[in-house]
């Protein structure tokens, strides 16, 4: 069972999940979580292989879906779901596997389709930090800026950090050797009726206009929007209005 951070008590609007994207954990989304939960209970997972969730020897979207599903039905589901990056291909992947599970999808800043960038040199980055010597979150910082890792990572990754036991949250070996599957989307024949909606950064090119064909074939009901003055970690960069935008899609009347 994965680890997760409840914010806030059950209403009578459905829970709401959040999956966070690659390196990523469930306090990251401490900030969005809480406010969000002044209407609903909400729900962040971290992920197989971060945070302190189990670690697996795999790493793929139909297992990570399965992931979600479980805690689904342990909080007593169906649910609405936020996922970004990798959370938001997971989750794609729950709708489509599990759809009784799944009430509304919101997927941030990211496409079914496979990318050909690669996050292995951050992987080989934080590999290369020496934790022997770390003795506060800083000292990792330092040597990630050494190994060319601009300063926002250097904070995000470090969030990541068991300085007690001077160890990386984050299972590397097997996120590396799974990098293929975490950049690609599976092939499937199903499709998810229910209302999606894919928001991006206006600065990212994650979610590209000729996404929206293979988007729409897999959820048909997809609408799409964008934050202006964002990129790819676009709840981060504009929480507020990411918070807004994702506010007025899951309080929106059923046929709205």
């Amino acid at each position: 069972m994965l680890n997760t951070i409840t914010h806030g008590t059950a209403t009578n609007r459905p829970p709401l999940v959040i999956a966070h994207g690659l390196y990523g954990s469930a306090r990251n989304w401490g900030v969005i979580a809480k406010r969000l939960s002044d209407e609903r209970q909400v729900t962040a997972v971290d992920m197989r292989n971060h945070g302190n969730s189990p670690w697996s020897n795999t790493h793929s979207y139909p297992d990570m879906a399965d992931d979600l599903a479980e805690v689904i039905t342990r909080i007593g589901g169906p649910a609405d779901v936020l996922g970004h990056s990798m959370g938001g291909k997971s989750a794609m992947m729950l709708a489509l596997r599990h759809p009784h599970l799944v009430r509304r999808l919101i997927v941030a800043d990211i496409a079914p389709v496979t990318y050909t960038h690669t996050q292995m040199p951050l992987i080989d980055a934080m590999r290369g930090v020496d934790l022997s010597i770390v003795q506060r979150r800083s000292d990792a910082e330092t040597q990630l800026a050494s190994l060319g890792v601009g300063k926002a990572l250097q904070s995000f990754f470090t969030q990541s950090l068991d300085l007690a036991n001077k160890r990386w949250r984050l299972n590397l070996d097997v996120l590396g050797a799974q990098m293929p599957l975490i950049m690609a989307f599976p092939q499937t024949d199903a499709l998810w009726p229910g209302p999606a909606l894919f928001l991006a950064g206006d600065l990212s090119d994650y979610v590209r206009p000729e996404h929206r064909p293979i988007i729409r074939s897999l959820f048909p009901k997809a609408r799409f929007a964008r934050l202006a003055g964002a990129g790819h970690w676009l709840h981060a960069e504009k929480p507020r209005e990411f918070e807004a935008t994702a506010r007025a899609f899951l309080n929106a009347a059923p046929h709205g």
